[in-house]
This record gives structure tokens, sequence and C-alpha cells, in this order.
């Protein structure tokens, strides 16, 4: 019988687990893959006390430092947890069960993506959906945004202060979001909108050289640039809050109070797939969220 059961291997999972084993509670970690998503980034330059970090080390030490503390790890999936009396049975995707007092999703988001060929061969490589993380790596280059929402416009204003050039490719024939980022944008010299345009394809070598486009722009249908960021919303991870009927918001998020608890008591939520944190899905929000929920449910268990 675990205290608690984490499920989700990211910065969330493993802030929860640091806290939990220094309170002495008996804490499993599950997940697939160290770090989850944030192991993808191919840099992270606004962790604290680490100017630059590929995604990948980051998660590593997170890991390291969670089973250190006598977090105990198991790489399977979670596919349920019923609530039994005062405790849930877990479910892994190979049949193996578990006992705990209590749960903490930190299941995550899935970026959207384009669905075209070679988008996997250049993520990492000019391709990147986090234009926070990646920024940076793209000073004085030509770079191209693909969306028309309030996160495609942030994410070219924030390009736009370190990239000789941005074109924003939207498939819309006008911008959608925040009207505040709308009207920032249009009068950005360094920035240009192509509408009705949508990215057919991905061309470079080691790295990504150019996109295809559905239309011609400027006599070509072959946009160069340095880099393309993906900025066409992100989904959360749906089917275990729906097995279990936790409480969501229309998107899917899990709806959660300042302590992270979810509608079923026993368990919490932390990190990118809940409402909280203003929406502003970083690793050091998942990071906050994981430790505010540790400390919440090691009091629980104490009361």
């Amino acid at each position: 019988m675990y205290d608690i059961a984490i499920v989700g291997s990211g910065p969330a999972g493993y802030s929860a687990g640091i806290y939990a084993s220094r309170y002495q509670l008996k804490t499993i970690i599950f997940g697939k893959m160290v770090g989850g998503t944030t192991s993808e980034a191919h840099k992270i330059c606004n962790y604290p006390g680490f100017p630059e970090i590929t995604g990948l080390d980051l998660s590593v030490k997170m890991y390291e430092h969670a089973k250190e503390l006598g977090c105990e790890m198991k790489f399977e999936s979670v596919t349920n947890a019923e609530k039994i009396d005062d405790y849930f049975k877990i479910t892994t995707d190979i049949g193996t069960e578990y006992t705990a007092k209590t749960v903490l999703l930190t299941i995550g988001t899935e970026r959207t993506k384009l669905s075209i060929p070679d988008e996997d061969k250049f993520l990492g490589k000019g391709l990147s959906y986090c234009a926070t993380c990646d920024a940076n790596f793209y000073r004085d280059k030509i770079v191209g945004v693909i969306g028309g929402s309030s996160a495609a416009t942030m994410a070219s204003m924030m390009l736009s202060d370190i990239a000789k050039k941005v074109y924003i490719i939207y498939r819309g024939n006008e911008l959608r979001g925040d009207p505040a980022w709308k009207k920032q944008v249009l009068a950005n010299e360094k920035i240009e909108v192509l509408y009705n345009t949508v990215i057919i394809g991905l061309e470079g070598g080691e790295r990504l050289q150019s996109l295809k486009l559905n239309r011609d722009y400027g006599g070509s249908n072959i946009l160069p640039v340095d880099g393309v960021f993906i900025e066409i919303g992100s989904e959360p991870n749906k089917n275990l809050p729906e097995k279990i009927a936790l409480k969501t918001d229309k998107k899917g998020y899990i709806v959660v109070d300042h302590e992270q608890k979810t509608s079923i008591e026993g368990i919490w939520a932390a990190g990118d797939c809940t409402t909280n944190s203003n929406e502003f899905r970083q690793v050091i929000t998942a990071v906050s969220e994981g430790g505010i929920a540790a400390n919440d449910i090691y009091k629980y268990l104490n009361s």
C-alpha cells in the first residue's frame, strides 16, 4: 500500500515525488518516458539555476533526484484508478495492480501536430513546439510561426525581439485571439502574416531549411526559414480523467482548487493537465503545482 501514486513522469510528477519523499510518504511514480514531453525540448533557458539545459538533461536530473530520495519508479502507463473504500486500486497497461491511499495525476498535455511528413525528423532540428523554450536559438535568423490564435501571436511577438524576420503562417483570413496581441503583431515591421496559407511540406538536410506552402509567395511556394514554431494548440490527455469521471473544463483540463484537489476525494492533479497557474503551462509552474499537491496530500494523510 503506497501513500501516494503519482501518474505521470514529468516535472510535476517528479517535483511531487521529491516533496512526498521528504515528507516520508511511500511514493510510486508511473510513466513510460523520463520527463514526458519536457524531455523533447531542444533547450530550456528559463528554468532557474540552469541558464541553458536540454529538456532531457533536466528531466534526468529530476528523475535521479526523486529516485535518490526513495521514490519507486515504474515505466508503465496507468489505465485505471478505481476507488475502493478508502484506497485506490491502480491498474497499468501490463495488467499489474497496485494500491494507494491517494492519487496524483500529472498526465500533462500533447501538442497538436501538423501531421505532415518529416515532422518528427526535424523536431529539435529547426522545428519546435515551444517558442518560450527555444526562441533564443534563432537570434538574427528567419523563423515561421504556424497558427493564428493568441498563442501564435504571443510567440511571434517574443520571437520578433530576437529573430531578424518572423512569418506567421495561418490558414484563416484573419488572426484570432486577444485583440491587443493582434494589434501589436500587425504593427510590428519584423512580422509578416501569410493568410490563407498552409504548410504542406518540410524541406532540409540535417536541419530544416524551408517550408513548402500550398500557394505561391513571392513567385515560389518554397519559403526559406531557419526554424519554425508550431503554435496550433495542445490538448490534455483525457482518457484517464474521463474513465474515472473527474470534473474537467470544456477543453478537458482537470478542474482543481488552490490545493490541487480534484472533484474526487483522494485524487489531486498538477501540471499542464490542470486549470491552475493562469494557463501558463511551463516547467516552473508544473513543478510548483506538484509541490503544492504533495504538501496538501501530506496534510490530508496526517489528518
